[in-house]
């Protein structure tokens, strides 16, 4: 398994490439300092799911 660049899943996020993307359980570890030094992060919002998975989007204006 590849790891994942969460650092340009944000920016992809950001700049409208994509519209959301799933942080699982498991994967939380990885990313949350990843999320926690991005610049932009108070422009992104997080939706908990059952089980513990995390949607990121961006949030709306």
């Amino acid at each position: 398994m590849t790891e994942r660049d969460y650092q340009q899943e944000l920016e992809d996020l950001r700049s409208g490439k994509i519209n959301q993307f799933d942080i699982t359980p498991e994967e939380f570890q990885l990313f949350q300092p990843v999320f926690h030094a991005y610049q932009y992060r108070t422009q992104i919002e997080a939706e908990a799911h059952r089980g513990g998975t995390l949607t990121y989007r961006l949030k709306k204006r």
